[in-house]
């Protein structure tokens, strides 16, 4: 059975959990079935900054994208999913999405951090970023599940 100290932290990391998963999810969805037009839209942008995503098919690369976001969505909303897990896979994908950010030309000001227009829609990952990082610390220093019972049971037992 789950202990109180679970429970906090599970109602703390919900609200982070359900918003972002939801987005994602939704952001997956949305790409599901681009039509040929978005999945080369979306493959030429993301191709400038990295290059080796222009060897993919662009509606294979909209798919894949949309894999990959869905799958976060899931670690995000599913509750089995470890905080640690789900905030690693929103950080892997976040620091993709800021990569774009800071190298591609024309998304920040000249000689700043600082978004121009079309760059907010990527500069606003970095909350993402930030949300990932707190799953993470929050996964890592929580003690819940079995292994952590087993290592507790084990630490009390050493120390008598």
């Amino acid at each position: 059975m789950a202990s109180g100290s679970a429970w906090r932290s599970a109602a703390r990391q919900l609200p982070l959990r359900l918003t972002v998963g939801a987005f994602f999810l939704n952001s997956g969805l949305s790409k599901r079935n681009a039509d040929q037009a978005t999945a080369e839209r979306l493959q030429q942008f993301a191709a400038a900054t990295y290059p080796f995503l222009g060897r993919l098919d662009a509606q294979k690369f909209a798919r894949q994208l949309s894999d990959e976001e869905i799958a976060v969505a899931a670690a995000l909303l599913l509750p089995v999913v470890p905080a640690a897990v789900a905030g690693t896979a929103l950080t892997a994908f976040s620091c993709g999405t800021l990569g774009l950010y800071l190298r591609t030309p024309g998304m920040r000001q000249e000689g700043s951090l600082r978004p121009t227009e079309p760059g907010t829609v990527l500069a606003k990952d970095v909350w993402l970023l930030g949300i990932g990082i707190a799953l993470i610390a929050e996964g890592v220093t929580c003690r819940r599940g079995p292994v952590a019972h087993a290592r507790g049971l084990w630490c009390r037992m050493l120390r008598r």
